[in-house]
């Protein structure tokens, strides 16, 4: 038998997320992967780091860093519906990112309102 978990938010809403992004507060980051950016878009000014390639992206140490954020920033990452954002914001803390935060899903920053743009 299996038990699912279901993700859990943490600390921070959709709509704070994008009062945050708005005024250059945070970071967001959109860990789907690229087929899923191409169907419907990412939230408005979102960085894209895939969830399977994050720990590099995400590590200033590691020759693919993506730059634009580090430990000091405050995140907000979102996926599908939560659980792999959850997954991120786990991957982050590790590598030392203290202010990390999973708001869900792609559909609650809209719900929010949050804007989407083509990726």
């Amino acid at each position: 038998m299996f038990f699912f978990r279901q993700s859990q938010k943490s600390g921070l809403s959709p709509q704070e997320a994008i009062a945050g992004a708005k005024a250059g507060e945070l970071v967001v980051i959109d860990v789907r992967d690229r087929g899923e950016l191409a169907m419907t878009g990412k939230a408005e000014g979102a960085l894209h780091l895939p969830l399977m390639r994050l720990r590099d992206m995400a590590d200033p140490r590691h020759p693919d860093f993506c730059g634009g954020i580090g430990p000091d920033t405050r995140i907000a990452c979102y996926c599908a519906s939560g659980g792999r954002s959850g997954q991120a914001v786990m991957i982050l803390k590790q590598l030392g990112y203290e202010d990390a935060h999973n708001i869900g899903g792609l559909g609650h920053w809209v719900q929010a309102g949050g804007k989407v743009e083509k990726a």
